[in-house]
């Protein structure tokens, strides 16, 4: 599938369509999609005259009329800092904020030429895999609107595969880009850590968080990280090094490459739907010359609780800000103590209480857990780093156990925690990551994943790109 962007972008720079018409055709899809009883609820906010007053600043800048995404709306998740618009988190402590500032992913998108047609839905502070926990509503899933649309990202995803915007930035601390993307049937981006900067994203676990795009094809989404990655002065966890071309190899196709397959990634009680789908899949990469081994990452059970012990006790030190003096809403009350507690209990939800009370307990009262998942991580990073000096090229497993479930059907804490079990490792090692969709169940979308060495993001595409065109 050929890059649907570039080609949105030349007919601007060419002059045969104007930023302004394209921004406008997509704006009347995106209010027949969210008006009405069945809705899909992907955004928190947009905004008609400042979409389009986007647009006409692109035709009248020829530097942005002949940019590589002149014209592409452009979809951002609510928790990445824009100028013109609310940055809430989906939570009713951040209802009103407004950055002073872009955040350094979507500064670039503009520089691009691209147009930010509004802020997606997400699971508040991005906790969630379902973007059920939003102060704003439930996000529904596009392809079945009884269904979820995954998350933290879910509005990201939704706003693709709906037509609201024709790419989208998320971001993952786990995998809330991939799953959601593969509950949506659009494909969806992790890069290596340090790739991209987080100037500008509101932290979650700031050794895990990443900003990612999702786009409705793989060349799509390394054009969209081709143009966000890079070294930021203002962000020193970004790496100094030369951005690749992440489409010179695109469309090598899969001959010659050596894709291990992971036996701990094949868990017991896999939809059937999802093991036919992977399977599929692996018989035609190996028929389009691919060679498949079996692998093993030995230490992939310690993955999740290694996980919610780092993730929780940064996030509880990441929303101590929030307070009532500092940063978000405020309830007045007769103490400061009391003030600070009013704000906090009504400002967050259930969720985040939850994870913040996690990761206090941990920070507090048992030192010796996190020290434990430090050394979780490193193995899980080791098992990676012994695979591919072994000669993997790539590693391809299912993004998730399940295709979407439904909404309301799995908000119990330790299952939904579940719906990461295929994507944490990878965020836990920092390497790169991406899931395509490889198949579909009663109309839901199945995805496939493949990961990659730390900055092999190149290698992946070539080899999502492979299977991706091998499966149309």
């Amino acid at each position: 599938m050929s890059a649907r962007l570039a080609r949105l972008a030349a007919r601007v720079a060419s002059g045969e369509i104007t930023a302004e018409k394209r921004i406008r055709g997509t704006f009347d899809r995106l209010m027949t999609g969210e008006s009405g009883p069945d809705r899909v609820n992907a955004f928190i906010s947009f905004d008609y005259d400042t979409t389009v007053a986007q647009a006409k600043r692109v035709d009248a800048d020829p530097s942005l009329r002949t940019g590589v995404l002149a014209g592409v709306p452009i979809a951002v998740k609510d928790n990445i800092c824009t100028i013109d618009s609310p940055t809430t988190c989906a939570a009713r402590i951040m209802a009103n904020y407004r950055s002073p500032y872009d955040a350094t992913v979507v500064r670039r998108l503009r520089a691009a030429g691209a147009v930010i047609m509004g802020k997606t839905n997400m699971d508040e502070f991005a906790l969630g895999s379902s973007t059920e926990h939003s102060a704003f509503g439930a996000t529904r899933n596009p392809r079945n609107l009884e269904h979820v649309p995954g998350g933290s990202s879910g509005g990201s995803a939704a706003a693709v595969a709906a037509g609201f915007a024709e790419a989208s930035l998320g971001t993952e601390t786990s995998g809330s880009v991939r799953q959601p993307a593969s509950f949506c049937g659009v494909v969806g981006v992790r890069p290596t850590y340090g790739r991209v900067s987080r100037y500008g994203v509101i932290a979650f676990a700031s050794t895990l968080d990443q900003v990612g795009p999702m786009a409705q094809n793989v060349e799509d989404a390394a054009l969209m990280l081709q143009v966000i990655a890079g070294p930021d002065a203002y962000d020193a966890t970004t790496v100094d090094m030369e951005v690749p071309d992440f489409c010179a190899h695109i469309g090598d196709g899969l001959s010659g490459l050596v894709v291990g397959i992971p036996r701990e990634y094949q868990p017991e009680g896999m939809d059937p739907a999802v093991a036919r789908s992977f399977a599929e899949a692996i018989g035609v990469m190996r028929a389009r010359g691919a060679t498949i081994r079996d692998v093993s990452l030995p230490h992939t059970d310690l993955a999740l609780p290694t996980y919610h012990a780092i993730a929780s006790t940064e996030l509880s030190s990441n929303l101590a800000r929030f307070d009532g003096v500092r940063f978000g809403a405020r309830v007045d009350a007769a103490t400061p103590s009391g003030m600070q507690a009013l704000t906090r209990g009504r400002g967050f939800g259930a969720e985040t209480k939850r994870r913040i009370l996690m990761g206090t307990y941990i920070l507090s009262h048992d030192p010796a857990l996190l020290a434990g998942a430090a050394r979780g991580r490193a193995l899980v990073t080791q098992d990676f780093l012994d695979v591919f000096a072994a000669g993997i090229d790539v590693l391809f497993t299912p993004t998730t156990h399940a295709p979407a479930f439904k909404l309301g059907a799995q908000l119990e804490p330790y299952e939904m925690y579940m719906s990461d079990v295929l994507t944490v490792s990878a965020a836990l090692a920092g390497i790169p990551a991406i899931s395509i969709p490889i198949g579909a169940s009663h109309g839901l979308p199945i995805g496939g994943q493949f990961m990659a060495a730390k900055w092999a993001e190149p290698l992946m595409f070539r080899a999502a790109a492979g299977l991706e065109s091998a499966l149309l």
